[in-house]
């Protein structure tokens, strides 16, 4: 009952972004980490496997390594749809026999989407293409790769819930957008909270490690 994308840019920052049809998706799917990699865990999901992930990806292990190690090792696998991707190397994605409905996936340079109870199978690979031809801003680009599942046919059923998460060398995520559940479009959603937040995001990032030069944003008592 999900649809996400991993993937990294130019910059070293990470992304991830994740709908669904359940609420509060992307607490449980979205795992990254600075310098590392980012996760997605999801199918009938088990949150624990992002931080074994990123804890083999930061111990210097490929993803192909640490995704075989989880895959082979790991108590009721089967259910689980794993998608890692580090700060070099190709990415990988592991969707187990007992995954939901029409799964697909798809990986390229720099990018890795996958799905369960999809529309179609080619959903994940739209996701990849359109992240791959998209400049700008890491989350730009992972915006336009759900844009393009949705376009693509994207879940089964109504989606209600998504995510988008970066990291970037801050030691948090300088982006945290999530739309825990909506009757409306989760996406459309998520796109009118991206207008509102990039223009401020880096400004919050100013005002952890130079609260001096930190811009006001005109509130009551900041002014």
């Amino acid at each position: 009952m999900t649809f996400s994308i991993v993937a990294r840019d130019e910059t070293g920052a990470f992304g991830s972004a994740v709908c669904s049809s359940s609420p509060a998706v992307a607490a449980r799917c979205a795992h990254l980490r600075d310098g590392v990699g980012v996760v997605n865990s999801q199918n009938i999901t088990d949150p624990r496997l992002g931080t074994v992930l990123l804890d083999a990806l930061e111990a210097g292990q490929s993803a192909q390594a640490a995704l075989d190690a989880v895959s082979t090792t790991t108590q009721h696998i089967e259910y689980r749809q794993l998608l890692v991707l580090g700060a070099t190397g190709p990415g990988v994605i592991y969707s187990g026999p007992e995954a939901l409905g029409i799964v697909g996936q798809a990986v390229s340079t720099h990018a890795v989407a996958g799905g369960n109870l999809l529309a179609t199978p080619q959903v994940p690979e739209a996701m990849v293409q359109t992240f791959e031809a998209t400049t700008g801003d890491l989350e730009i680009r992972l915006l336009a790769a759900m844009q393009a599942a949705k376009k693509a046919g994207g879940e089964a059923g109504p989606v209600h819930s998504i995510g988008l998460s970066v990291v970037r060398d801050a030691g948090w995520r300088v982006t945290d957008l999530r739309v825990d559940w909506t009757d409306n479009d989760p996406i459309q959603e998520l796109a009118q909270l991206l207008d509102v937040w990039l223009p401020q995001r880096d400004d919050y990032v100013t005002r952890a490690f130079n609260p001096s030069s930190a811009p006001s944003y005109g509130v009551p008592g900041d002014e």
